[in-house]
């Protein structure tokens, strides 16, 4: 008697426990499993407390098994993916504020930027994203917003500060010497990089960037020109490594590309000037390449008139279409690719149109959204959370109305956005 009604007690139990979980059921026309890079027909997901249960077909086996009480999300002719990744994102920029133009703001507007940066680019489908440099810790501020839930915005990975040479791309170098710029990511020398490295994850980074080699958007060094030595990138990364941090590494130049990648540094950025041997280097260690290649047209079109440094323009019609040959070679190559487009350098929110771009030089349209799916989700080392629909992974989805493999420029019009199971975007019809 009393074990039956133990077993009575327990099943009361559970069936409130399931009726009070938040559980919605979503059905569209067909869902890319960008896994195995074909379309299910007549998908349905469901989706309980924000991660997914279950990934089956309208009408058949479990996947038609809908909980009493579930919320019914139908999205009649949209195509669904999983939600889109931007492995190199700055939320706290905005390109319009060029050069000295961002003197005018004070410290914190660039916060109050990232927010509005933070709501557009989730609104464009990028569900999650990686934040790789900004200042005064903004972006832990606005991963924090966004999980408490006063912000809108995608999920955050915060590098927090990128760290850099004195004199480097990621130092202050645009004032004179009577000018003192604070520069708590600033560190030379490997004893001091490994406390920097500590510092940043102390208040908040997930992930680790560093300046390999100079930059586009710095006025005064070469573009290609390494700034850390081999023996300070080993103890950069080793330090990352030990405390379970990825790197990611800013290089544009051939020798500061490869050091990176002999020092064991999980992504490289830009990558602009890699040649064949870099190649084989990154296939070699699993290192993975993060080419901005859109950002090129925005830059020239706008950059004058948004006063960037006549330096910046000068460096980046030098290099621009160098990284494009090289993004297409290393495709090419076999070079493992993610997708990341520098955002706040062009404006936040238009991160889709890079797959057009990609697709111009040499990927196929499934290899430009694993980029951004699956490949960016076992970069970031969090493939049971995203870039994929499978069960046990986030709610996070978007939807567009047409074929995105026939016409991968359809990213650019995301109808339906959802992120944990909370629907963000529907469509306007």
């Amino acid at each position: 008697m009393r074990l039956a009604q133990t077993s009575l007690a327990l099943l009361i139990l559970a069936l409130a426990s399931a009726a009070q979980a938040d559980t919605v059921v979503v059905t569209a026309e067909r869902l890319l499993d960008v896994q195995a890079g074909r379309y299910v027909d007549k998908p349905q997901i469901t989706i309980v407390d924000g991660r997914i249960s279950a990934v089956g077909r309208q009408g058949e086996g479990k996947g038609d098994a809908v909980a009493t009480g579930a919320r019914r999300v139908d999205l009649p002719g949209l195509t669904l993916l999983p939600g889109l990744i931007d492995m190199h994102v700055h939320l706290t920029g905005d390109p319009r504020y060029g050069g000295y133009r961002g003197l005018e703001f004070t410290d914190n507007f660039w916060t109050v930027v990232g927010v509005a940066n933070a709501k557009k680019t989730l609104e464009a489908g990028f569900t999650t994203v990686r934040n790789v440099g900004s200042s005064d810790y903004a972006d832990v501020a606005l991963k924090q917003g966004v999980e408490e839930g006063f912000i809108p915005g995608p999920r955050i990975v915060p590098a927090t500060y990128p760290i850099g040479a004195t004199g480097g791309h990621c130092d202050t170098t645009e004032f004179p010497p009577s000018v003192n710029v604070p520069a708590p990511n600033v560190a030379d020398g490997p004893q001091a990089i490994r406390a920097t490295v500590r510092k940043l994850r102390k208040y908040g980074a997930e992930v680790i960037k560093f300046c390999g080699t100079g930059g586009v958007l710095s006025k005064t060094d070469s573009v290609g020109a390494q700034q850390y030595s081999l023996e300070e990138m080993k103890a950069l990364v080793d330090e990352a490594h030990m405390l379970g941090l990825k790197v990611a590494v800013h290089a544009h130049g051939t020798s500061g590309i490869k050091d990176a990648i002999r020092a064991g540094a999980d992504t490289i950025e830009h990558a602009s000037l890699a040649d064949a041997e870099a190649f084989e280097l990154a296939k070699q260690h699993g290192t993975w390449f993060s080419m901005d290649i859109y950002n090129d047209d925005y830059i020239l079109a706008e950059g004058e008139k948004n006063g960037l440094f006549k330096e910046s323009l000068d460096k980046e019609r030098a290099i621009g279409l160098k990284q494009r040959q090289t993004f297409q070679a290393a495709v090419k190559a076999g070079v493992k690719m993610i997708f990341g487009t520098d955002g706040g350098v062009y404006p936040n929110g238009y991160n889709a149109r890079q797959f057009a771009t990609m697709v111009q030089w040499g990927m196929t349209p499934l290899q430009a959204i694993q980029a951004a799916t699956v490949n960016a989700a076992e970069a970031l080392a969090r493939p049971g959370d995203v870039g994929a629909v499978a069960a046990g992974r986030y709610g996070d989805l978007v939807g567009v109305e047409g074929d995105p493999l026939a016409d991968v420029k359809l990213l650019q019009s995301i109808s339906f956005v959802m992120k944990g199971g909370e629907v963000v975007k529907t469509p306007a019809r």
